[in-house]
């Protein structure tokens, strides 16, 4: 079975997975460099999950994580764009020197996979750098921008994909997606994390039985502005929504 996940909803659901070999196909359009480290947010959470460490109440970071270096920053008047624990930071910085030294972030993933003791079915969508760039009112802004700094609060008038026609998708990960049984569609914002590995992996989904947990309970989602993204591309922030949205690739 194959997974495809964005950075909540999703690892909630991979946490209760049981008796089954599955894979993960993860975004990374929402990645950015903070700090001259490579941060992967939604690769770190499914890892930080599988592993055990996940801080279960935000659902982002390690528990227990210190703060040190990011409270120190901010006493010197470094502002970053989101609070980073030590540890997870440690992370960070492995991944970063990797990529520096020629690596890609698949090889990264799969280095950090066998660091935290989880088996190396964690697949970033692509190798290729791509961001998810929001327009609002006050003008345009990373997707980390927009939910943290600015708690997603703006209007959204719309969501491009910066780098999504040169992302190619992972051959490793193409290969899960023909073995597998079922690919799973979890319960992530439909926009902004799983339309990106959709777009990369059309072809290779094409003929797959696909099935889709909805992020909604009626016209609200568990978590996140996944309603805000449905909305400004025009469909109803639904279940029903979500099945106008992902069309024939479900089944």
């Amino acid at each position: 079975m194959v997974f495809l996940s964005g950075g909540t909803g999703t690892p909630k659901l991979l946490r209760g997975v049981r008796d089954c070999d599955f894979s993960v196909i993860v975004n990374t359009a929402e990645d950015l460099w903070i700090s001259g480290n490579y941060v992967s947010p939604d690769v770190d959470t499914v890892i930080y999950t599988l592993a055990g460490v996940i801080d279960d109440t935000r659902w982002w970071g390690i528990k227990n994580d210190s703060f040190l270096v990011h409270e120190t920053l901010r006493s010197m008047g470094f502002d970053e764009v989101m609070a980073i624990g030590d540890r997870d930071r440690c992370t960070h910085i492995i991944r970063s020197e990797i990529l520096r030294a020629g690596g890609s972030l698949l090889e990264a993933t799969k280095i950090l996979c066998r660091i935290y003791g989880i088996p190396e079915v964690i697949y970033p969508m692509t190798n290729e750098r791509v961001s998810t760039i929001i327009s609002t009112p006050e003008g345009e802004m990373h997707f980390q921008e927009f939910l943290i700094s600015r708690k997603a609060e703006p209007e959204v008038l719309d969501v491009r994909f910066d780098g999504i026609e040169d992302a190619r998708p992972l051959k490793d990960a193409i290969e899960e997606i023909e073995k597998s049984d079922a690919v799973v569609i979890g319960p992530s914002n439909p926009v902004t994390s799983i339309y990106p590995i959709l777009r990369i992996y059309e072809k290779s989904l094409s003929g797959k039985f696909v099935l889709a947990v909805s992020p909604f309970r009626g016209k609200t989602a568990f978590s996140g502005p996944a309603g805000k993204f449905m909305k400004a591309l025009g469909f109803e922030p639904s279940t029903r929504g979500m099945l106008e949205f992902y069309g024939d690739i479900i089944d």
